[in-house]
């Protein structure tokens, strides 16, 4: 329809008609909703978006990387640091698919962004044209992207687009945040249609406000709190994506109750604040696992209570739920009563709950605090042994450098404000439990799926969304010889990130596993076959080839320097550090499950009996 362009005779919403390409529907509703990046890589699927960006330049802009997942890993990340959406474009076919892995990792670690897919035409569905997923159903991609996001929309009309755009964008931040997918075919890019302009600001009230607990419910937590001898708070990942870490600080404060954190929620308190005992699980500290299997009542915000971060549920581990009673706040109701029966489940926003708590407490909470000195003494002391003990390992000289006195260093080292990304390996599980996390600053990671990649190439993400703050990313070699490319990415865009490579010539963390059940080793450590010896490329050279800084550390005096100058340089640089991972194992604290496989004992301050196991393992 061209010419006048009339107005709906809605009295309620005057829209304005207009004549638009879907892709320029698309870009315009990005950008009204202050969507400041597209990350992706281009194809012919895609084309039609890219020229509406193209047109859009001045207020979008496009980066483009040399690999899907690393797309994805930088919107994940981005969200981590901004708290704000990006989207990703990327084409039919093996692009999207390589797409899938980082919006999986996302999606298990409820981080939002718009995954944004071309399709083939439209014309062509059920024909079977070049890189059509359609042999059962026609362009069916949204069916491989539906476990992995919060929902899957195709457009068949660009007319649909107004509507998707809309609800996908609310839906994607509405309640537990996570990824969404946009399906949409190369012609309904390009193809025209009278469309009612999606108005972000009259809709941006469809996100909703975040779930306060119902008074009723906050009385009854409160009195729990109140009246227990050995209470303790767990923030998990809720904690962190409601921005609450002001208010649990507040509230443990003023009821003097010790801090222990999930994995994916370390961080949510300052470390170093004398209330905070560290994260929990296999690899969490000795005082976070002993005070959860003391506490009388747990109050947990935003947790899912995972195997990893309970010691896979073997009572007397990390938990002992019940008798401990369990107050469970989280904003999914799903995840309420997963994994532990809760005493009061409550349908909440972390950091709404704890405003509930600090506004409602009043006097009580001084009388609290008093009551709670002396567990709160206990737990110190399991603090201050185990620190004594980790700054004792951290001290070691040795050659290759110990994997304790790499992290002792590092934290060391990091500026107050950096944001440090742990990539899956081995080495994750040392960054887990013996770096404190800067005091200003954020530790990132992909948890739920562990997706080898995620700090290669969130770090990229990283820095798009706080371009003034460090960005270190800690990555094994086998991740970083992966996902390399991004070191190019940073390179071609300036962003100057360090990644320090934690080189133990294998998968580390699988190679520890298959000795410690099986007592062999297969296809878990890099070697030349002709001669049987440690192989590993000079990844320092590798950075070099594409233009970044790169470095070997090979002694355990050169961490720090190095570390610092690299951070301080303004350039893209890749630290190579050899690791003697093989002849040290990290403190294991609590346990793993793997079924029918044993558990193992923990090998630091348990009291339970060796001799039987642990988990559901056989005899």
């Amino acid at each position: 329809m061209h010419g006048a362009q009339p107005y709906t005779n809605r009295p309620e919403a005057l829209t304005l008609l207009s004549v638009q390409r879907g892709a320029h529907i698309v870009v315009d509703y990005l950008i009204k909703q202050r969507v400041p990046y597209l990350f992706g890589v281009c194809g012919h699927g895609i084309i039609g978006l890219l020229d509406a960006a193209y047109d859009r330049r001045d207020e979008i802009t496009t980066i483009t990387t040399h690999d899907e997942r690393i797309a994805g890993f930088m919107a994940d990340a981005y969200y981590r640091v901004a708290h704000k959406p990006v989207a990703t474009y990327t084409s039919c076919g093996p692009g999207s698919l390589n797409l899938a892995m980082a919006v999986a990792s996302a999606f298990q670690d409820s981080s939002a962004f718009m995954a944004i897919t071309g399709n083939v035409p439209t014309q062509q569905f059920n024909r079977g044209p070049f890189q059509e997923t359609g042999r059962y159903f026609q362009g069916d991609f949204a069916s491989v992207m539906r476990p992995y996001v919060k929902r899957s929309y195709q457009a068949a009309r660009p007319e649909m687009l107004p509507l998707i755009m809309r609800q996908a964008y609310a839906l994607m931040l509405t309640g537990r945040p996570g990824p969404v997918h946009v399906d949409i075919p190369l012609n309904v890019f390009v193809e025209e249609a009278d469309v009612e302009l999606a108005d972000a600001e009259t809709w941006r009230g469809a996100i909703g406000s975040p779930p306060a607990a119902e008074p009723g419910a906050l009385r009854q937590a409160i009195e729990l709190l109140l009246s227990a001898e050995k209470p303790l708070i767990v923030a998990g990942n809720g904690a962190h994506l409601a921005g609450g870490r002001d208010d649990l600080t507040a509230v443990a404060e003023l009821l003097q109750i010790p801090v222990i954190t999930t994995p994916l929620g370390k961080g949510a308190i300052d470390e170093n604040h004398p209330l905070a005992l560290g994260p929990t699980g296999r690899n969490g500290t000795f005082a976070a696992n002993q005070a959860a299997r003391s506490c009388d009542v747990l109050l947990a915000i935003g947790t899912r209570f995972d195997d990893r971060a309970t010691s896979s549920w073997i009572p007397g581990v990390t938990y002992s739920i019940p008798p401990t009673k369990l107050i469970h706040v989280d904003v999914d109701p799903q995840e309420i009563g997963r994994n532990y029966p809760p005493e009061l489940g409550i349908v909440a926003d972390g950091k709404v709950f704890l405003r509930q708590v600090l506004a409602v407490i009043g006097d009580r909470g001084e009388a609290a605090a008093q009551r709670n000195g002396g567990w709160v003494a206990a737990t110190g002391e399991w603090k201050r042994s185990w620190t004594v003990d980790i700054e004792g390992f951290q001290r070691d000289d040795s050659i290759p450098i110990r994997p304790d006195r790499l992290v002792g260093d590092l934290g060391a080292v990091l500026p107050d404000d950096s944001i440090v990304l742990a990539d899956v390996g081995i080495h994750h599980n040392w960054l887990l439990q013996q770096l404190k996390v800067p005091a200003r600053g954020q530790l990132l990671q992909s948890w739920g799926f562990a997706s080898m990649g995620f700090g290669v190439g969130g770090a990229l993400g990283a820095k798009f969304a706080a371009p003034d703050r460090p960005v270190l990313a800690v990555c094994g070699d086998g991740g970083f010889l992966m996902h390399s490319n991004a070191v190019a990415t940073a390179v071609e865009y300036g962003l100057p990130i360090v990644w320090l490579v934690w080189n133990n010539q294998g998968y580390g963390s699988i190679y520890a596993q298959q000795r410690a059940f099986f007592g062999s080793e297969l296809a878990t450590r890099f070697r030349d076959e002709s001669t049987g010896e440690p192989f590993t490329p000079d990844m320092a050279a590798m950075a070099r080839a594409m233009g970044a800084e790169g470095a070997h550390v090979e002694k355990p005096s050169d961490l720090k320097p190095q570390v610092a100058a690299a951070l301080a340089s303004g350039r893209p640089t890749v630290l190579e550090v050899l690791v003697d991972e093989y002849s040290y194992a990290a403190p294991a604290t609590g346990t793993w499950d793997l079924p029918p496989l044993n558990a193992p004992a923990p090998t630091y301050g348990w009291d339970g009996d060796r001799s039987k196991p642990l988990g559901g393992g056989v005899q």
